[in-house]
């Protein structure tokens, strides 16, 4: 029994490593929507049977990354315009409101960090790490909510859509993207004032803009 109990947490971890790395992977560029995803491929790579592997596809699954087709395969998660559009609408309603939870629980602390975050996206000097830190700031300045349901909707919102936003901030370059940081900031003056109202209402703004000018570049959803 005790070996058992073992064994499954062990192949737990598996399927966990093997998710952290695929998802790393998805959300860096690597591997782009529609892309098939070869099981026994990958339970070459981390050593391991087709069980931790396919565990590890659910997870990414529930997280909006990959789409599993039973009996068929597993593919990176794609979207169409229109569908991108409607998350974008969803989130100009959960994105501000998940915020506004999070502005009375900010200690000067949360605040700090978020501001150093802030600082960090100023100073990237790519596309790739401006999307890195830019998502960094703003899945931490949602933490503090305290609503672990709204959280993880927003978070699997996000993921969905990071190759499309990538492909935009690419399109459109470094100064392109200056307008973001002016709103970043704005957004701390907010949370320093602890006024949940201007943060939500910022961020409803920030997230609108980026839904238009996606709108604008429907060539990022052809896929190959």
């Amino acid at each position: 029994m005790t070996r058992a109990k073992s064994n499954t947490g062990a192949g737990r971890v598996q399927s966990e490593v093997i998710a952290a790395g695929v998802r790393n992977e998805i959300l860096s560029g690597v591997r782009r929507p529609g892309e098939r995803i070869g099981q026994e491929a990958l339970a070459e790579e981390y050593g391991t049977s087709r069980l931790p592997v396919r565990e590890a596809l659910r997870i990414l699954e529930s997280d909006g990354l990959v789409t599993v087709v039973s009996n068929t395969g597993a593919w990176v998660a794609k979207l169409e315009l229109n569908e991108c559009v409607e998350i974008y609408r969803i989130r100009e309603k959960l994105d501000p409101l998940l915020v506004s939870l999070a502005v009375p629980h900010y200690t000067n602390t949360d605040i700090d960090q978020l501001t150093a975050l802030a600082a960090d996206i100023t100073a990237a000097d790519t596309v790739e790490g401006f999307l890195r830190t830019d998502r960094a700031f703003h899945i931490e300045s949602y933490r503090a909510a305290k609503s672990p349901i709204l959280f993880s909707t927003v978070e699997r919102m996000w993921n969905t859509t990071q190759p499309y936003r990538r492909a935009y901030a690419h399109l459109v370059g470094e100064d392109g993207l200056e307008i973001n940081h002016l709103e970043h900031q704005l957004m701390i003056t907010a949370f320093r004032e602890r006024d949940a109202k201007a943060a939500k209402r910022i961020l409803r703004g920030h997230i609108r803009r980026t839904r238009r000018a996606i709108t604008n570049h429907p060539e990022i959803f052809q896929h190959d």
